[in-house]
């Protein structure tokens, strides 16, 4: 790959020396076959036999047109001839070429005829490359044409890209299906498409100079793929972002951060109200058994606690120190936290970059760098670590365990995670605030939680990435092993206008966030709610083995409803084999529907439910359930749920374990049976035929992704 890259840099260092931004067009030639991008084939021949000789060799139809510096407008002047389809043709047309441009300027420099491949049909794309202030090396592919700015139809991963990224570009856009030939037309070729989206995106990662790059229109046949126009854009200037720190380096200051065995609290107070009263409050009754030293400038003990006038006066080692002092204040803090080596601050403090203060919060990174303290925030509530019994926050002590980890960049966010966690009896392993970011971000604690065996599913509320392929990178890593969902606020240009006021990040383009996300096997939460319900729900159903989904109602309508739901969510409806089908039929009445979804109707006994699900169990060919329940007299909702549950255990006593969800639709008392069957692991929801579906969605994501499917 050497020589191809020297040539490359021979071409750039001449733009460079020129102070040009962009190459021309025989620039970009050469810079295409460098790197193997196809390009029409030229040449040009000083003699009529050699132009027929250049011509055959390439293959007809070719253009033949003027080279001359004394003639610019070569069609003016009867210079170009298209479409030229013999070697006969070729001669006789050298000749015409020649005598035309004599008439039009008899004295014009001639240094002889161009032949150039000419690009027939195929269908026109665009391969492109951007660079992104978080993502940074990005391709582009999309259809060609005006077609790519009126619809927006482009995919985007991360450079380099590897073949099947570049072959999942090409089923990511709308217009699929136009690749794959309409109307009797042809399909392209894959493969050629997929090499050049691979070798552009290896061009750009090694000359990170090269910020833009469109090869627009690609001429895409049956047979090959053709770049017929190269534009290259340069900026001698950029300069990639630094490298992330090593993980393991992550891991361990956020390992002494997260469970430490000593907290301090800079600005702790025995006043009611004080934020610095709460945290203390939280970390005493939130049952923490570590140290605790509260720092005051003149009180002896707080709340109980010893209390010292600096963290540098506190003779035990400290893992963590909380801020609950005013923004002006913490830099001096800070340094004495640096200079006692504590490795983590917790600052929730406000009135930095998202209050127009920009220098202190700068101010605050500099010295947590030299000093090696890594900043959590400002402007949080602080973090709870629940295995630790740790709340070292100032909102109120939580304590429902579990084993989902959710952040949050905004406070507000953070509330209703709480909030809901506690009403839903959703246990937590931590609920992290990361406020303003100026240090630590999603991707070290997707470092944290991944290797945190208290943790099985990380959620995530954030407004923009500060390093999106450093998370991108976190992410493809750790989704393998447990799943990550994002909610990405910003989404739209409003949500981006209110995110760059609220904490000076501006959102990027949401395309790129949808498609990197997916490239690295995140979940993406489309609203609050959902991440919410994906966290609690993901880790309670078991990983399907395939998949066909069935769904056994007793309301048609909600059966309809559902089936809506499973094509929103990218699952498929099992096709019934016709000894199932009347496998089923055997227990649903005759006016019952069979087929998929089985519809047992609604006047029928508990049995009926029982022996559908069972069936729905046992059979290898089912790999997950849907099960949509209709309030009845006769089945009541707490009958149904208990039957439910009571199947779930007998079948899987016997080996047969698949995802369960239910909609129940009815009076109030479905609301207590929803629950019922959730706490006995079947997410389960009243009053939505939605929710359940993007639940059991969310899983197929993340199996397919993490490559169990």
């Amino acid at each position: 790959m050497s020589s191809s890259k020297d040539a490359v840099r021979k071409i750039l260092d001449l733009v460079k020396a020129d102070k040009r931004t962009s190459l021309t067009a025989p620039e970009g030639k050469l810079v295409c076959d460098a790197y193997g991008v196809p390009v029409p084939k030229e040449g040009v021949a000083k003699s009529a036999a050699e132009a027929a000789k250049i011509a055959t060799d390439m293959g007809f139809p070719v253009v033949m047109k003027i080279v001359s510096p004394d003639i610019l407008h070569k069609t003016e002047a009867g210079g170009v001839m298209v479409g030229v389809k013999t070697a006969a043709d070729v001669e006789k047309n050298y000749a015409a070429i020649l005598a035309n441009a004599k008439k039009y300027k008899s004295d014009a420099k001639i240094e002889g005829i161009q032949v150039q491949q000419m690009l027939a049909g195929g269908t026109e794309v665009i391969v492109g490359s951007i660079t992104d202030g978080s993502f940074g090396k990005l391709v582009a592919f999309g259809l060609g044409g005006v077609l790519v700015e009126i619809l927006k139809d482009i995919t985007f991963r991360l450079a380099p890209t590897t073949k099947q990224d570049a072959l999942s570009m090409l089923d990511g856009i709308q217009a699929h299906d136009m690749l794959k030939g309409v109307r009797g037309g042809d399909p392209v070729n894959r493969e050629a498409l997929a090499d050049i989206i691979v070798k552009v995106s290896q061009l750009v990662s090694d000359f990170p100079e090269i910020i833009e790059l469109d090869l627009n229109p690609v001429f895409a046949t049956k047979k090959d793929a053709i770049a017929a126009d190269v534009r290259i854009v340069v900026d001698f200037d950029y300069k990639p972002r630094p490298a992330p720190r090593p993980t393991e380096e992550i891991v361990t200051a956020m390992n002494r951060i997260m469970q430490p065995k000593a907290v301090a609290v800079i600005g702790a107070s025995a006043e009611d109200g004080k934020i610095g009263n709460s945290v203390m409050k939280n970390l005493i009754n939130g049952g923490y058994k570590g140290e605790i030293y509260p720092i005051h400038p003149k009180a002896a003990e707080i709340l109980g606690y010893k209390a010292y006038k600096s963290v540098k006066d506190v003779p035990g080692v400290i893992d963590t120190a909380v801020f609950a002092i005013p923004a002006k204040f913490v830099a001096g803090a800070l340094i004495e936290c640096g200079e006692k080596k504590i490795p983590g601050a917790v600052l929730i403090p406000s009135g930095f970059a998202e209050a127009g203060a920009p220098e202190l919060q700068a101010e605050i990174v500099e010295i947590g760098k030299k000093y090696n303290v890594r900043l959590m925030g400002p402007n949080i509530y602080g973090f709870y670590y629940t295995p630790a019994n740790l709340c070292a926050t100032f909102c109120t002590a939580y304590d429902v365990k579990g084993h989902a980890a959710l952040s949050s960049q905004s406070g507000g966010i953070g509330m209703a995670i709480i909030g809901f966690s506690r009403s839903a009896k959703m246990g937590v392993s931590a609920i992290v605030g990361l406020g303003n970011k100026s240090d630590i971000d999603e991707d070290d604690l997707l470092a944290f939680f991944e290797q945190d065996p208290n943790t099985n599913l990380i959620a995530q509320h954030c407004e923009d990435l500060k390093d999106g392929r450093a998370f991108a990178e976190a992410a493809k890593r750790v989704s393998k092993k447990k799943p990550v969902v994002v909610l990405k606020a910003g989404r739209t240009s409003a949500g981006a206008k209110a995110a760059s006021s609220h904490t000076g990040a501006l959102a990027g383009n949401d395309k790129i966030y949808e498609d990197v996300l997916k490239q690295s096997g995140v979940i993406r939460a489309r609203s609050l709610r959902q991440l919410l319900e994906f966290a609690r729900g993901i880790p309670v159903l078991p990983t399907p083995k395939g998949e066909n989904v069935l769904i056994i109602t007793g309301a048609g309508g909600s059966g309809v409803l559902l089936s809506d739901s499973v094509v929103d969510n990218g699952l498929s409806l099992m096709t019934m084999p016709p000894d199932l089908d009347a496998a089923f039929r055997k227990f649903i009445p005759p006016f019952g529907a069979a087929g998929n979804p089985v519809d047992i109707t609604g006047g029928e006994p508990p049995i009926t439910y029982v022996n559908t699900v069972k069936l729905g169990l046992s059979d290898e060919r089912i790999h997950s359930l849907i099960l949509g329940y209709w309030h009845t007299i006769v089945t009541p909702p707490m009958v149904f749920a208990r039957n439910m549950v009571e199947v779930k255990k007998e079948m899987e006593a016997k080996g047969f374990v698949k995802p369960i969800v239910a909609s129940l639709a009815g009076d109030i008392e479905v609301e207590e049976a929803a629950e019922y069957l959730y706490q006995n692991g079947i997410p389960a929801y009243a009053y939505s035929t939605e929710l359940p579906v993007e639940v059991l969605g969310a899983k197929y994501k993340w199996a397919r992704g993490a490559g169990l499917l």
